[in-house]
């Protein structure tokens, strides 16, 4: 792999605790039993980033993003401490976006202002539904009513840009119900809109025990409709799931899509760094549970790393930047897996006569409407059998 100069670089930092852990969730997530201990978590997160340091010395952080788990669980004081570190150790971008998860359910005006007096700039709160009845079914535990709340003390603690979350073909719902959330979430005008199908993911209560969920025909009848509605509001369409006003795309996720390099930090976190020099790409891995998480910072572990082959590096590429709807520049392969275009010439060809992509005048290369409908078989042509 050669590469000509260094990738993009985020910093995600994963906070493993939630009040009550969603049974549609698969993520690396713990139901909170009794209290935690939040500065050792804290200092935990700083010995790894100091750890890391060597690896990726001298390049600015472009966007922060703290996930889970439940992030609005942190105290105020916990988040300041561990960014005030964060700056002193790293070099922040001018315009660095920093987004925390929020849960409508645990949050007010007094921690939100706390959370923007430490830096965040940017909230991606999770919605779901403004339906109480819904919301029950999804096992949040928010009302309607507080996910309306968390919006208007959102804005008036500061936050101009800010994601809200909803989901669709949710338990017995109708077309009716979702657009209806669709049109309540458009009315706070939220920079950011993220509308995604509600899935069953293996390893998880609704997978064992699966509620009535609309069939797929119902379920295209929602997306369908709803991207309309949201179109027609005057958002992009700019990522599978993500939908944006003008100049306000998620930065952080853009960076996973466009292949760029970030650090994972805390329980379960992956992480991916390119040694431009080395012509190597590693990836990183920490603990899964917070104890082990614990145990490893404390005995100066580092977790699992491994090395990204060319095979890998050209099948997440194709995986990540095939999810935006504009497509991406074909420039853009090489600089991100240090590999020749012509290592996968012949698959483009392929999927060009097959009528699935094609390649634009401005050398984008861009998923046809068909390409669009079979995007997992597009993705798997570039799996190396």
């Amino acid at each position: 792999m050669n590469f000509t100069q260094p990738l993009p670089l985020s910093l995600y930092v994963h906070y493993p605790w939630c009040v009550q852990k969603c049974p549609y969730c698969d993520f690396n997530s713990h139901t909170l039993k009794t209290d935690i201990d939040e500065a050792a978590y804290i200092n935990a997160l700083i010995t790894q980033l100091e750890r890391v340091l060597p690896q990726i010395w001298g390049r600015p952080i472009k966007s922060i993003f703290f996930g889970g788990g439940t992030p609005s669980l942190i105290s105020e004081e916990g988040l300041n401490r561990f960014l005030s570190q964060a700056r002193a150790l790293l070099g922040f971008s001018p315009n660095i976006e920093i987004t925390l998860e929020a849960n409508p359910g645990t949050v007010d005006f007094e921690k939100f202002a706390g959370f923007y007096e430490a830096g965040i700039n940017r909230l991606s709160m999770g919605i779901q539904s403004f339906d109480d009845e819904k919301l029950k079914a999804l096992g949040r535990i928010h009302s309607a009513d507080e996910a309306h709340k968390a919006v208007e003390v959102a804005k008036s603690a500061g936050f101009t840009n800010f994601n809200l979350d909803l989901m669709f073909a949710l338990p017995n719902q109708t077309v009716e119900q979702a657009i209806a959330d669709v049109q309540q979430v458009i009315s706070y005008q939220p920079p950011h809109l993220s509308h995604y199908q509600l899935t069953l993911e293996p390893n998880t209560p609704f997978y064992k025990n699966p509620p009535v969920l609309p069939n797929d025909d119902q379920a295209w009848e929602f997306q369908q409709a709803c991207q309309q509605l949201i179109a027609n509001s005057g958002y992009e369409h700019y990522e599978v799931s993500g939908y944006a006003q003008k100049g306000k795309q998620c930065q952080h996720n853009l960076n996973y899509w466009q292949f760029g390099d970030y650090i994972g930090l805390g329980a379960g976190a992956h992480g991916k760094i390119t040694m431009a020099p080395e012509g190597r790409i590693f990836r990183t891995q920490m603990p899964a549970s917070p104890g082990g998480y614990l145990e490893a910072m404390k005995q100066n572990q580092a977790g699992r790393t491994y090395d990204v082959t060319e095979d890998d590096a050209i099948f997440e590429f194709m995986l990540n930047a095939l999810r935006l709807q504009q497509g991406f520049d074909l420039d853009l392969f090489a600089l991100r897996t240090g590999l020749s275009l012509t290592k996968i010439k012949p698959r483009l060809d392929e999927l060009i006569q097959q009528g699935l992509i094609t390649v634009s005048e401005q050398n984008r290369l861009l998923l046809t409407s068909k390409g669009q409908q079979y995007l997992n078989d597009v993705v798997s042509a570039f799996l190396n059998d």
